[in-house]
């Protein structure tokens, strides 16, 4: 009996034991877990204090990530997307400067001319254009040339040399509207060459991944985007140099009409 209340009282004491063994670790370890969590938050936290004005990374500059695409989008296609856009520019940087001294003061012109005319004659008038800049005195002067031969002649000749002047103002905007269409259809020729490219990879690989089809469409998207930004720069500039030559013909129109209106009335002083 003796025995058996020896191995009672040491079975209960171990139950005990484990008993308060367990609710010891239990209340230990979210004080455990707390202590990690806070020494990996300090973990964390200390880069970002010891380095407070660490620089942030450079960006790349503007004419390298040009340079980049421009590889990427393949060299030949680009290349010739670039040359359109230089030739269009030139062109049209050329036509624009043409205009600009072509503009004249159409209403200063005919004045002297008129006083021309009543002091000194067709000679005078003659002189008068031929130091003035211009398309429109230079229609006048030719004009004035054909005064022997009658006011209708010199109307024709008006008329007929006016046209000469316009052909003048538009010569090489087809070369402009060429660069235009030329500049879109490569971009589409990348795009077509580049979906090839990315279909052929495919067949190769027998297998539709990103990185199997990402190298023909990068070249597929990027030469339609050169292509097309150089087509809406060249546009801009073919519809303003179309303009000026708009607003040059209504002048020139306009100063031809008051022109034989001027002969008109000299001849009627006659």
């Amino acid at each position: 009996m003796k025995n058996l209340f020896i191995l009672l009282a040491t079975i209960a004491t171990m139950a005990f034991s484990a008993q308060f063994a367990v609710a010891q670790d239990e209340t230990a370890a979210p004080d455990s877990a707390a202590v990690q969590d806070t020494a990996a938050t300090e973990e964390v936290a200390a880069p970002a204090e010891a380095n407070p004005f660490q620089a942030a990374p450079s960006e790349v500059p503007l004419h390298q990530q040009l340079k980049t695409k421009f590889i990427e989008g393949g060299p030949g296609f680009m290349a010739s997307i670039i040359l359109c856009l230089i030739f269009g520019l030139a062109i049209s940087i050329e036509r624009i400067i043409y205009l600009s001294f072509s503009k004249t003061n159409t209403k200063k012109l005919l004045e002297k001319i008129e006083a021309a005319l009543n002091e000194g004659g067709v000679e005078a008038a003659k002189e008068v254009c031929r130091t003035t800049r211009g398309p429109v005195a230079s229609i006048f002067y030719q004009g004035f040339l054909r005064m022997d031969q009658g006011i209708e002649v010199v109307e024709k000749t008006v008329v007929s040399y006016g046209s000469v002047q316009m052909s003048l103002m538009e010569n090489g905007l087809t070369w402009v509207a060429l660069f235009i269409a030329l500049s879109t259809s490569l971009g589409f020729l990348g795009t077509v060459v580049g979906m090839v490219q990315a279909f052929d990879a495919i067949q190769a690989a027998g297998d539709i991944s990103p990185n199997v089809v990402a190298g023909g469409m990068k070249v597929a998207l990027i030469t339609t985007v050169g292509g097309l930004i150089v087509a809406i720069i060249l546009q801009v500039f073919y519809n303003y140099i179309v303009s000026r030559i708009d607003s040059l013909s209504i002048d020139m129109e306009d100063a031809s009409i008051s022109l034989v209106d001027i002969l008109v009335k000299h001849e009627n002083k006659k």
